[in-house]
This record gives C-alpha cells, sequence and structure tokens, in this order.
C-alpha cells in the first residue's frame, strides 16, 4: 500500500487525493457490525421505554437508521448520540482503534507525515440520514477548528466511506488547489451550525465532488475546504473521518486536561485541546503506542470527563459540546 508519488503529487497540488480500495469490505466488517449492533441496542431500548413504537429490525445497517429518523426524529438523535457522543467520536470499542491502525492506512500517512505518527484528538463518526438534523455541513477548512499556532503544520484527514458515497446520498466535495492560500475566514453559527466560509470568501474554483466505494479514502490537508450537502437516498451515508499528524505539531498526548488553563501560553497547546491525542507510531519508543481497546477507551475518557479550556472556546466540556 502507501502512496504512489504520483498520489503524493496530486495531494501537494491540489490539496486531496483519493486512494481506492484502502479498506476491503471484509475490513470493514467489524465496524459496520459494531454500530449496527448499537443502532439495535438503543432502538430496542427506545421501545422498551414506549418513546419508539417501530425498531424497523429487519431494515439493515444502510436502512434502519434512516427509516427511524423519518419516523421518530428524536428517537433517531437519541440512537445517534449514543454512537457519536455529543462531539462525534464517542463510539471508542475495538473495531474503530483498527480502522485508526489499519495497517495500509498507516502506510501511506507515514508517507505524508513520517514515521512517528499521531492521533490527532478529533475523530469522527457520522451517520448522515436523510432525515437527520445538521444534516448537511458547509464549506470549512478543519483548520478553522483548530488552535491558529497550528496552522503551519500538515494535518491530515482521512474521510473514510462505509458505504458507497455519492452526489445522490451526500459525498464530499472539494475545493481544489488553494490550500496554500491559509486560513480563509470562517463564521460561527453557520448552517446547521457548523462553522462556515462565507460564499463572498469562497474562491472561484470549481468544486469537485467525490464520489467514492466503500473502503476508499480521501485524504485532504487541513487546509482543504470542503462540504458536504443533503443527502436525497433513502438509506444513510455512513462515514468516519480521521486524523493524523507527525511528530512536529503539539499534541496533548503526555499533558493532564487540568494544565489547560488561561494563563498558557496558546502556542504551547495541542491543536484541538478538548480532546485526547494519543500514540500510533513511535519506532523510537514503542512503548508508548495505544494499541489496545481498554488503553484507547483510558486515554479519551481522560479528556472526555474533564472541562478542557481552549482559547477562544473558553471553558469546554466533551460531555457537553456540540459536533464539529
Amino acid at each position: 500500500m502507501g502512496l504512489s508519488a504520483a498520489d503524493r503529487d496530486h495531494f501537494e497540488r491540489l490539496g486531496y487525493v483519493v486512494k481506492r480500495t484502502v479498506f476491503s469490505r471484509g475490513d470493514l466488517a467489524p465496524i459496520r457490525a459494531a454500530l449496527d449492533r448499537i443502532v439495535d441496542e438503543q432502538a430496542r431500548r427506545l421501545a422498551a421505554d414506549s418513546r419508539l413504537d417501530e425498531t424497523f429490525a429487519g431494515d439493515g445497517f444502510e436502512h434502519r437508521l434512516a427509516k427511524i429518523w423519518d419516523h421518530d426524529v428524536a428517537a433517531g438523535n437519541a440512537i445517534s448520540e449514543a454512537i457519536t457522543g455529543k462531539a462525534g467520536g464517542g463510539y471508542d470499542g475495538a473495531p474503530m482503534l483498527a480502522m485508526i491502525r489499519h495497517q495500509p492506512l498507516l502506510a501511506c500517512i507515514r508517507d505524508l507525515v513520517g514515521a512517528t505518527i499521531i492521533g490527532s484528538a478529533v475523530y469522527r463518526i457520522r451517520p448522515k440520514a436523510p432525515a437527520a438534523p445538521r444534516g448537511s455541513v458547509p464549506w470549512h477548512q478543519d483548520s478553522g477548528y483548530l488552535l491558529a499556532h497550528c496552522d503551519r503544520f500538515l494535518i491530515v484527514t482521512c474521510w473514510i466511506p462505509l458505504v458507497d458515497a455519492t452526489i445522490e446520498n451526500g459525498c464530499l466535495h472539494v475545493i481544489p488547489g488553494v490550500h496554500r492560500r491559509g486560513v480563509l475566514r470562517h463564521y460561527t453559527e453557520g448552517a446547521n451550525q457548523y462553522l462556515e466560509v462565507p460564499a463572498d470568501e469562497l474562491p472561484p474554483t470549481p468544486a469537485v465532488p467525490v464520489e467514492m466505494a466503500a473502503g476508499d479514502v480521501l485524504f485532504m490537508t487541513n487546509m482543504t475546504p470542503h462540504a458536504s450537502f443533503a443527502n436525497r437516498s433513502d438509506a444513510v451515508r455512513w462515514s468516519v473521518d480521521l486524523r493524523y499528524q507527525g511528530a512536529a505539531p503539539p499534541n496533548n498526548v503526555a499533558e493532564e486536561p487540568h494544565t489547560y488553563l488561561p494563563e498558557r501560553e496558546p502556542i504551547t497547546m495541542a491543536c484541538y485541546p478538548p480532546e485526547a491525542d494519543f500514540v500510533i507510531s513511535d519506532p523510537s519508543a514503542p512503548e508508548r503506542e495505544v494499541v489496545t481497546a481498554d488503553r484507547f477507551h483510558q486515554v479519551r475518557a481522560k479528556y472526555a470527563d474533564a472541562e478542557v479550556y481552549s482559547p477562544g472556546r473558553g471553558w469546554v466540556s466533551m460531555s457537553t459540546r456540540g459536533d464539529s
């Protein structure tokens, strides 16, 4: 696996590249099964509590949550939050860590950031259903969510569909070749309460829809403008986005949440303070690597249960904040 010279050139020139079949259908089966199991457990729980009168048990991974959301938005929201948490990266079981540590994917990441790989705090599970509130995500750059001193570093976003992603069901769109212009102006309270780059700030470069098969990976820089629009199919467009960085960008791997205080110099802070970074690969100190689901959960829980000061956001708790 890994990225070819042509792949790396495409990534550097245009700010993104798609690598086909990084995950096989078999590779995706455990994470799909885990998410399907949560949907089933939560639907049954809501039904037992008389909060859902139809569980759509026979409708399968791609359609079941879509039908629940269409039938009862409150129930759909409750099930989604059981998967994603308040922030979007709630589920942290063994299949999630297996996706993050998938060796063909890491071979590509090494070609971009080097041998030492830090799992960036922000990973997200996205069940994008036709009836889901906040399903469309407006134009933004990931650096819009990160602290400003990290703008000079590469933080790689990997967008991975768990089902085929098409224009109809809301695949990602990117604006190529503008990632070297720096961070565009974003404003808060944009569409669906996301950060949004206003229309007059977007470059005139035509956007590109990126249709992908399940298991393909879209690699983007943190400066690449991207968006996804309405799901007009009858199924859930399930996807996962992961973020990786090398040794150079600051991280909070060895830091406690209580060290993030208003008087601390922002330039010393991790790129996204409210969530826990973790070591994926460190050839010089392999004992630092997070390789078990128990350790992965412990690392993330340390920040999930704490209030962390983040410049520009104030005190942030992962138990109360909204999705990014």
